[in-house]
């Protein structure tokens, strides 16, 4: 069973990894329930699967502008303010979806401008908050750690829209968006308590300069290069959320809805607590590929059966590999990073796995107004499987990638153990951070 159940050595190794894990469970499961809640309002006050596919195109500017701009403030600014500042303004932006839900006529127009703050907003924590996990954990405990913390998502991601499904449906919106701002709360007072974490003394003041060095430095690197392309297909391809309200419709099965949505994390979460054989696991690309095609073909799958039962089953198979994917990709970018680059890198990748699902939901909304719903299932699943084995034919260097062999991963590895010595402490412990 030890070598099957999740390692919790980076839980018990650093009390802020322990701080940040709670902190993203909690405002995590409240994001879930907006997540729910917000296509369902546009799908009540409209009627229109283009205009829940438009939350994807409002979205994308300020991901594209944030993402990268995050990125360099990361490098540049204390990581811990960055995270707090941007909770804050998620809670703010909750308190306002609640507003509006309790008006007589609920307006659809604050529903986009929320998702395009929002998006700003989690465009610029993300760069922040994925590159402080290395300074706060082991080198060789990255793989563990990422997978607990797909583990946190996926606790959200399944609870957050299963009881997204019952709240929207039995006592209304504003009780969904009520407690998604209760949850930042939460988050907000567990974050402002763990260790400051300054930028790197290497790192330079946010600019247009700074962020294309971050940008030369990707392209550099052609197995993260692959990483970010292949995720990017996946995403954008096979994403299906925003049809999900009328793929439910048409398979005459309006209770579905919320398990639908928890679908793809329940598929997260069975990976997640079986994730024990994680850090055994060397060759993290080929993964990262064998992953995103699987995730492919079982979203086509999904699409193509006529059963309820069968289209979760197939979603559910489709996030597991999905987070497959998502750990290994987190491990070969954390492990291989330089400190002073973790940020603006950090702002590309969010660029590959936010920017992806955002135009996907544009797509299936597309294609499901043109072509009809199950056909823009079926079909982003089997491009995503074309499109991922383009890529691996194309990007040798993610397929022979190694962690073991591969020189950033073992320059990054020397380095940190000679630092860990000289704090006296284990590397990941609070001291080590401040």
């Amino acid at each position: 069973m030890r070598s099957v159940l999740p390692d919790l050595t980076p839980w018990r190794a650093s009390r802020d990894f322990r701080r940040l894990w709670v902190s993203g469970l909690m405002s995590g499961f409240g994001s879930f329930l907006t997540f729910v809640a917000l296509p369902v309002q546009i799908k009540e006050l409209t009627g229109s699967a283009a205009a829940v596919g438009a939350i994807g195109a409002v979205e994308l500017l300020p991901l594209l502008v944030f993402g990268l701009y995050g990125g360099a403030l990361a490098d540049a600014l204390d990581k811990r303010k960055l995270i707090v500042r941007t909770e804050v303004g998620q809670g703010l932006l909750s308190a306002g979806l609640l507003l509006n839900a309790l008006l007589p006529e609920p307006a659809v127009w604050p529903l986009y401008v929320v998702a395009a703050l929002s998006s700003a907003l989690v465009s610029v924590q993300r760069p922040a908050l994925d590159s402080l996990w290395p300074r706060i954990i082991a080198h060789d405990h990255l793989p563990a750690a990422a997978a607990l913390n797909s583990l946190r998502w996926t606790v959200g991601g399944v609870a957050g829209p299963a009881v997204a499904g019952v709240v929207v449906a039995y006592a209304g919106l504003g009780w969904a968006y009520g407690a998604d701002l209760l949850t930042f709360v939460v988050s907000v007072v567990l974050v402002v308590r763990i260790a400051p974490s300054p930028a790197s003394h290497a790192a330079g003041r946010p600019s247009l300069r700074a962020i294309a060095e971050g940008a030369r430095y990707a392209w550099s690197r052609k197995e993260l290069l692959g990483t970010y392309a292949v995720d990017l297909a996946a995403m954008f391809l096979a994403m299906p959320l925003a049809v999900l309200p009328f793929l439910a419709d048409e398979l005459d099965a309006e209770w579905s809805l919320g398990l639908m949505y928890a679908a793809v994390p329940a598929g997260a979460l069975l990976v997640s607590l079986t994730s024990g054989w994680v850090s055994r696991v060397h060759r993290h690309g080929r993964m990262v590929v064998l992953s995103a095609a699987l995730w492919g073909l079982a979203v086509a799958a999904a699409g193509l059966v006529h059963d309820v039962w069968l289209v979760l089953l197939c979603l559910t198979v489709a996030g597991g590999c999905d987070m497959v994917s998502g750990v290994f990709r987190g491990a070969m970018w954390n492990q291989t990073i330089p400190d002073e680059l973790r940020g603006r890198l950090a702002g590309i990748e969010l660029l590959s796995y936010s920017v992806g699902p955002t135009l996907g939901q544009v797509r299936s909304g597309g294609f499901a107004a043109w072509w009809g719903v199950r056909a823009s299932v079926w079909s982003g699943g089997a491009l995503c499987a074309g499109a991922v084995g383009l890529l691996a034919l194309c990007l040798p260097a993610l397929m022979s990638y190694d962690e073991r062999t591969n020189e950033h991963a073992r320059r990054m590895r020397e380095g940190r153990a000679p630092a860990a010595d000289a704090a006296g402490d284990t590397p990941g412990s609070p001291e080590v951070v401040s």
